[in-house]
């Protein structure tokens, strides 16, 4: 149970670091990675030890297909499509609000 808690802080302690906030609120900025706008950074990481990591950037599992889970942050309006193969979020795809 440790070392399950001790990756998640290990995921969460770099994605904290890329949040970067200029005071910008414009229609045209490009989410940070490993945001609550863009989990693409995500891709790769192993299903059951990232989910508390998205969770904790505010997103909710609004849906799942298969294999395929719809994740929205309500703060943000992101909305993320994640594809999961072999345990492993094999493809993160951020997607419009209306989407989730």
């Amino acid at each position: 149970m440790a070392f399950r808690y001790s990756a998640l802080l290990i995921l969460a302690l770099p994605l904290a670091a890329c949040v970067e906030d200029n005071g910008s609120k414009a229609a045209t900025a490009t989410p940070t990675v490993g945001s609550s706008s863009d989990l693409s950074s995500f891709e790769g990481a192993r299903a059951g030890q990232a989910e508390m990591g998205i969770q904790t950037l505010g997103f909710d599992l609004i849906r799942s297909e298969g294999l395929t889970s719809w994740w929205f942050n309500l703060s943000t309006g992101a909305c993320a499509r994640i594809t999961t193969s072999n345990g492993v979020y094999s493809g993160v795809t951020m997607l419009p609000a209306g989407d989730c």
